[in-house]
C-alpha cells in the first residue's frame, strides 16, 4: 500500500512509520519545516514538507496513496493555549479528513488517545462505551482531543472510512523529547522523583501501539474505536517495576493531591516569572491524576487480534534505551 502519514517525527508517529516499513508498505511522511527528524533519519520514505494548516501540503502527500495515518497531535501541560490546541487537534484533524475525502483515500486510521474516554466512577478499567462528556474533560488536550474525535464522527457519517484508535500511555524505545510518560521515567532514572501521588495509569509498549494502528487499517471496522492499551498500574507499581529493571532505589514517600496542587501552582507561578523554568507539574496534570486512567483493550484484542508484551518488560526496554542514549546520570 501507498501510505501518507501525520505525526512521524513524534514516538508514536515514528513507531508507526517503522511498522508499515516491516510490513513493505510505501510511505511518505508530511514533516514540519524545523523539526527534528531523527524518528525518520536513515528510513526509506519520501517526506513532504508542510503541515496541518495547508490544505495543499495534506493533497500532495495523499495524491495516489490508499491509506492514511493522522497521528500527529499537539500534547503538552504547559507553554500552549486553548487555541494551539484547538488548531492543531481539532482543525487540523478536519483538514486531514477533508483532504482524505478528496483524494478518495480507502481507510483513514485517527489517533486519538484514551485522554478523550470516558472513565467509570467505581474503579474499573473503562471501554470505547463508557459514557463520557466534555465536561469531564480535565485539560485542553483532552478537550481537544474529545472534539477532534466529534469530528471524525462527521467524516464518518459522511462516508469516509475512519478508523480510530484510543492509545494508552506508551513507553520504550526512540521517545526523543521524551513524552510525559518518558520524563517520569527519566526523572525517577535521575533521582528527581523523591515522592508520588496515588494514581494509575495504562502501560504499554509503543511497538505494540505501532502494530495495532496497523492491525487497526487491516482489520479495523469503519466509524469504530479501539483501545490501544497494555497493563492497568498505580503509578507506585510503575515506580516499583522500574526499580526493579534498573536497580535504582524504590520511592516510597506518597504526596496528598492538595499538597501537590498547591505545589503545581507555585511551580508554574515561577514558570511564568521565568521562560527558562519548566514546571515540574501543573495544576491540569494534577487534577488529571484525581482519576486512575485505568482501560481494557478487549474489544482490540478480540476484533484486532491485538496484543501486548508485559509492562515490566516494555518500561525495561525504555530505561535500557534512555541509558543508551544519554538521558540517565550516573550509573
Amino acid at each position: 500500500m501507498n501510505v501518507f502519514v501525520t505525526g512521524c517525527t513524534g514516538f508514536v508517529g515514528g513507531a508507526v512509520v517503522r511498522k508499515l516499513l516491516e510490513a513493505s508498505h510505501t510511505i511518505r511522511a508530511l514533516v514540519r519545516p524545523g523539526m527534528d527528524t531523527r524518528q525518520l533519519d536513515g528510513l526509506p520514505i519520501e517526506r513532504i514538507e508542510g503541515e496541518l494548516a495547508d490544505a495543499d501540503s495534506l493533497l500532495r502527500g495523499m495524491k495516489d496513496c490508499d491509506w492514511v495515518f493522522h497521528v500527529a497531535a499537539l500534547y503538552a501541560y504547559w507553554g500552549y493555549t486553548w487555541d494551539d490546541f484547538y488548531k492543531s487537534n481539532v482543525e487540523g484533524t478536519r483538514r486531514v479528513m477533508e483532504a482524505a475525502s478528496a483524494s478518495h483515500i480507502q481507510r483513514v486510521v485517527y489517533t486519538s488517545s484514551i485522554a478523550s474516554l470516558g472513565i467509570p466512577r467505581d474503579g474499573t478499567p473503562g471501554d470505547e462505551e463508557t459514557p463520557v462528556t466534555l465536561e469531564d474533560m480535565l485539560s485542553d488536550y483532552k478537550r481537544s482531543k474529545y472534539l477532534a474525535e466529534e469530528v471524525v464522527r462527521e467524516f464518518v457519517g459522511q462516508g469516509l472510512p475512519v478508523v480510530t484508535v484510543n492509545p494508552a500511555a506508551p513507553v520504550g524505545v526512540a521517545d526523543h523529547k521524551p513524552t510525559q510518560t518518558g520524563k517520569m521515567i527519566v526523572d525517577f532514572l535521575n533521582g528527581r522523583m523523591p515522592a508520588y501521588v496515588d494514581t494509575g495509569l495504562t502501560i504499554v509498549d509503543v511497538e505494540d501501539v505501532a502494530e495495532g494502528h496497523l492491525l487497526a487499517a487491516e482489520r479495523g471496522k469503519a466509524g469504530e474505536r479501539y483501545i490501544l492499551g497494555g497493563e492497568n498500574l498505580s503509578l507506585k507499581q510503575v515506580l516499583d517495576m522500574l526499580s526493579e529493571v534498573s536497580g535504582k532505589p524504590e520511592v516510597r514517600a506518597r504526596i496528598p493531591r492538595a499538597v501537590a496542587l498547591a505545589w503545581a501552582y507555585v511551580d508554574t507561578g515561577l514558570a511564568r516569572l521565568n521562560p527558562k523554568h519548566i514546571p515540574a507539574a501543573t495544576p491540569d496534570a494534577v487534577r488529571v491524576s484525581s482519576k486512575k486512567e485505568y482501560f481494557s483493550s478487549a474489544k482490540a484484542m478480540r476484533e484486532l487480534g491485538y496484543t501486548f508484551i508485559p509492562a515490566r518488560e516494555a518500561l525495561r526496554k525504555a530505561v535500557a534505551w534512555y541509558r543508551v542514549n544519554g538521558y540517565v546520570y550516573g550509573r
